[in-house]
């Protein structure tokens, strides 16, 4: 009774190797080979050959290895190197989980073949739910429920996730029962060592994270769904870096809304810009203004009302003067008024490269996105002049204090002005103390 599977490692002799798997049966076996008719530049294709009861079945492993590391007669690995000690460790792992298919047809009386033992390896036997499966089933079931520019972010991760199988795995698809910690952490190697061919750089710690994120949420549907028992994430914790949130002090402000521009679109979104920096909202939400927004405020004063796109959350906004002047300048615009808009509208993408060299321009050195200008509201225009956090909250049109936390920077004008005020404070009472003296 023995089960025919190698040593992997050279140097081990009959008397010294230990399988890799408890000897079960005579009529099961398991022995690794490569293919030397299918040799490409000194590599050869490692395949598992499967055999019960005296019948055979080949298992590619999509994997190859240079044919002069390969021992024929023994059909183990000369393993000397770091990636040769993968390749064994894999072949340790496709040995387990051979012995563990076998051992499931057993347990459940099913008649045990070669191929069998296969098709229960590969899964081809069972009508499990893959992760490309579940992938596709949250990006078409919310298709209504998330805006495109979320879920066009699904579809990137989706992206990644087949060309990790493919890259590195060697595989189209994987079970949802195969995920695990191990192909959470290869995933985030994958993300943060990978070359995109449309991009200039592999993906930077949190966005890595952000992808593992978007999966750990589908995950989470599959598991609410029952298609998944356990949840790979358990022992998975995601590792953000701390990232300062940019913001425009005031002399940039200032520079950038004295600089004029001969180019009409320029200044069309220098304007859409100032107007974000002087009310915080987002892209989305400049983008679906309205008159109709416009509202009388309890001070009589014009306000702006709306709700967040992003959390649902209502947000009321007192119009300051110099937004309410940028509103009167296009009250008139044919064009907006025929697309029903506030104010005249760009792709976000147009927007973020104008802005670009408007900033060149103002000679601001610092990455300015349209977004900025909500983290400018949030902190030049109104943390550094002493509104409350929870007001600015109510106004970003955040659900939590916390997400207003994010944007309470303590600027350095704040500061110098407060602690002037507490100087003279301390300076006049020490002219007191001396004249009582």
């Amino acid at each position: 009774m023995s089960l025919n599977l190698c040593p992997f490692l050279r140097g081990h002799t009959k008397s010294n190797a230990k399988p890799l798997i408890e000897t079960i049966m005579n009529t099961f076996g398991v022995r690794f080979f490569v293919k030397r008719n299918k040799s490409l530049n000194g590599t050869v294709p490692l395949y598992a050959r499967i055999t019960v009861n005296k019948e055979s079945v080949d298992l590619s492993l999509k994997r190859r290895i240079a044919y002069d590391k390969w021992n024929e007669r023994e059909g183990s690995m000369r393993a000397k190197t770091e990636q040769d000690y993968e390749i064994v460790s894999y072949l340790q792992d496709v040995s387990h989980k051979l012995y563990v298919a076998k051992e499931q047809l057993e347990k459940e009386e099913k008649l045990l073949t070669s191929m069998a033992v296969r098709s229960r390896y590969t899964g081809e036997d069972e009508e499990r739910t893959s992760l490309l499966q579940l992938m596709d089933y949250h990006n078409t079931e919310m298709r209504d429920e998330l805006r495109w520019g979320t879920l066009k972010n699904y579809f990137t991760t989706q992206a990644y996730i087949k060309e990790f199988l493919q890259t590195k795995l060697k595989r189209t698809d994987i079970s949802l029962q195969e995920l695990n910690y191990r192909f959470l952490m290869d995933f985030e190697r994958f993300l943060k060592s990978h070359q995109p061919k449309d991009h200039q750089k592999p993906c930077g710690q949190n966005t890595a994270m952000k992808h593992i994120e978007r999966v750990r949420k589908m995950v989470n549907l599959a598991i609410r769904i029952e298609w998944l028992e356990k949840d790979p994430f358990v022992k998975f914790k995601a590792k953000f870096n701390r990232v300062e949130r940019g913001y425009l002090t005031q002399d940039e402000l200032d520079r950038l809304e004295e600089r004029e521009f001969r180019m009409p679109r320029l200044e069309q979104v220098k304007d859409l810009f100032l107007f974000s920096c002087y009310t915080g909202l987002s892209y989305a939400e400049v983008y679906d203004l309205e008159p109709s927004h416009l509202v009388k405020g309890i001070d009589g004063e014009t306000w702006i009302e709306g709700q967040r796109r992003k959390t649902g959350e209502t947000f009321s906004v007192p119009l300051l003067p110099k937004a309410l002047a940028i509103v009167e300048r296009y009250k008139d615009d044919v064009k907006v008024r025929a697309r029903g808009k506030l104010l005249p509208v760009l792709s976000n993408q147009k927007l973020n490269s104008y802005l670009k060299e408007i900033a060149d321009l103002c000679e601001i050195e610092k990455n300015v996105t349209f977004h900025l200008a909500r983290h400018t509201f949030a902190t030049t225009l109104t943390l550094a002049n002493g509104v409350s956090l929870e007001t600015v909250g109510k106004m970003l049109g955040h659900a939590s204090i916390r997400s207003t936390q994010v944007y309470a920077k303590v600027v350095k004008s704040k500061i110098s002005n407060e602690m002037q005020a507490l100087k003279s404070k301390l300076g006049g009472k020490e002219h007191l103390s001396q004249g009582m003296g």
